[in-house]
């Protein structure tokens, strides 16, 4: 039951109580780079995800290898080879948002989160317990992403992966339709960089209001 318990916390404690870019202040970069639309915070997620979960599995299963004169040398490789499989895979199934993400993950390299999972966990700890900790982060970053990435396609744009949800926008007002016949107009500062990093201060904010024992004394 302990181990189910441990397993549980590894996957939950990410999402909230532990996670890496509103408490650890981590992989803050993509969050204000590629949250212009839903669609690409998406596949960034995924990636990240995939990269975190399997490199903290191949690292944990070397750990007892590795020289640790060259440890961090060896995470590289690892991580490296893991983002261009990644990048490869993107280009042949979903060259549009490989296109849109640009250098942004094969900057998953030297994203914070990743690394940092492999020194502090994956080192340590044996493969199935650091595999599901890799895919926590990755899911913990995640959720900020798509939620950052909410909030500003849909205020930003009116759309949601491209789709318009809050109604057609057109040269008046008679012939708009859903909320801009009423006069609503999107907010485009929504779509400046700036404005990622104020929706991930409301969601710190609105996390540290809700949990408490987050708030430092």
């Amino acid at each position: 039951m302990a181990e189910k318990n441990s397993i549980k916390s590894l996957l939950v404690d990410p999402l909230d109580d532990n996670n890496p870019i509103t408490v650890q202040v981590l992989g803050i970069c993509s969050a204000l780079a590629i949250t212009v639309q839903l669609k690409p915070a998406i596949v960034m997620a995924l990636s990240v995800m995939v990269v975190t979960g399997f490199s903290n599995l191949i690292v944990s299963l070397m750990r007892n290898l590795i020289p640790n004169r060259i440890r961090i040398i060896v995470q590289l490789v690892v991580v490296a080879a893991l983002v261009i499989l990644v990048d490869q895979v993107l280009k042949a199934y979903a060259y549009d948002v490989s296109k849109e993400l640009s250098v942004f993950v094969g900057l998953i390299i030297t994203n914070c989160i990743v690394m940092g999972r492999l020194e502090a966990f994956a080192l340590a700890n044996p493969p199935g317990k650091s595999f599901v900790d890799g895919i926590g982060n990755g899911l913990g970053y995640g959720l900020i992403l798509i939620l950052v990435a909410f909030f500003r396609e849909l205020l930003g744009s009116g759309k949601l992966l491209g789709i318009e949800v809050l109604g057609h926008k057109g040269a008046t007002l008679a012939d708009s339709t859903g909320l801009y016949a009423h006069g609503y107009e999107n907010n485009g500062l929504m779509l400046l960089s700036p404005m990622a990093l104020i929706v991930v201060g409301l969601i710190i904010w609105a996390q540290r209001a809700r949990n408490r024992k987050l708030i430092e004394n």
